[in-house]
């Protein structure tokens, strides 16, 4: 057994060694047939997260985030907007978001967690972050959805999205409610209660004082 490296107790090693650092000590005490403790699924996926380099992007100043926070995690997504017909103030048909339903992919197209009603995130290491939109601009294709800021109200888990701040919703394409006539089906004048619009987008997760 290499000198040092199982003296110390694995929970106080799992507390006290950097998430990258873990991992490396982990793959050397393989490589060289010593047992080691086998890294979290969360600690995994928030060591790959600190492994990213992703620059925060160019966005109008109204959706900036507060100075200090940095970008943790960049994931594509790719999915609806769902939309339900209502009637409006005036009394005619409207369609209303319902929720989104979307996949969140890393570069390399692999899913890694997906985004629904609330607004909320849930990351495949078990973490979950909800927010609530404080701040939006047009997006430059009047046929996408706006681009938004939001501040992040509640988590849960102990992965990426544990500690999130502020989420940004850029670089839409897509997902613009139908037009108000298609809330009638044509010819008969009932009802069409739902719609599911694709689109796309960029979400970019923000830590306060990441390094």
């Amino acid at each position: 057994m290499p000198r040092g490296l199982m003296t110390t107790p694995t929970s106080v090693l799992l507390r006290a060694t950097p998430l990258p650092s873990l991992l490396a000590w982990a793959g050397l005490a393989h490589a060289q047939g010593v047992p080691a403790p086998e890294v979290p699924d969360a600690a995994k996926s928030l060591a790959f997260a600190h492994a990213q380099v992703v620059d925060a992007p160019e966005v109008p100043d109204a959706i900036k985030v507060q100075p200090g926070e940095k970008v943790l995690l960049r994931a594509r997504a790719s999915g609806v907007q769902i939309y339900v017909c209502g009637t409006g103030t005036d009394g005619k048909p409207q369609w209303t978001l319902k929720a989104p339903q979307a996949d969140l992919l890393d570069d390399q197209g692999a899913v890694i967690g997906h985004h629904s009603a609330g607004p909320s995130w849930q990351h495949r290491d078990g973490s979950t972050v909800n927010g609530k939109a404080t701040a939006h601009v047009d997006a430059p294709d009047r046929d996408s959805i706006p681009w938004l800021l939001i501040a992040a109200t509640s988590h849960s888990g102990k992965g990426v999205l544990a500690s999130i701040t502020s989420v940004q919703r850029i670089n839409t394409h897509g997902g613009q409610p139908p037009a108000p006539s298609g809330c009638t089906s044509s010819g008969t004048g009932r009802r069409v209660r739902e719609a599911r619009v694709p689109y796309r987008a960029d979400y970019y997760f923000y830590v306060a004082g990441a390094n």
